[in-house]
């Protein structure tokens, strides 16, 4: 019983040194982390709108350059690019294995529309 009163005493203090040490440093710690907020790297629109992706949803109806945009083909491309580009994309999005049942819709879309185009 005693032993355990010690030890709430002992850990309470603790916490208080722990404390009185943490409020001490505390505005020499809110300059650094000010410093370190301005130095983080800018996202802003305009950064954004360089992206290497497309941005933006999916047509109402397909077109040719969407249908290129999601296969990642010119939208020149013959039959044959088309479906080795078809297959690559499928293999990683097939809802099988985990892909999205829409995104694999809008791929063969996509294929379907290329193949028809021609």
């Amino acid at each position: 019983m005693a032993s355990s009163i010690i030890l709430t005493g002992l850990g309470l203090a603790a916490v208080g040194f722990a404390g009185k040490h943490v409020m001490r440093r505390m505005p020499a710690m809110t300059t650094k982390f000010n410093e370190a907020m301005k130095n983080l790297p800018k996202f802003d629109a305009e950064s954004l709108a360089n992206s290497k992706y497309y941005k933006g949803g999916f047509e109402p109806k397909m077109t040719k350059r969407e249908a290129s945009l999601i296969l990642g083909v010119s939208p020149s491309a013959s039959k044959t690019k088309v479906k080795d580009a078809h297959k690559k994309i499928m293999l990683l999005n097939h809802p099988d294995r985990g892909g999205s049942p829409y995104l694999a819709a809008k791929i063969n879309e996509a294929k379907d529309f290329m193949d028809n185009a021609k």
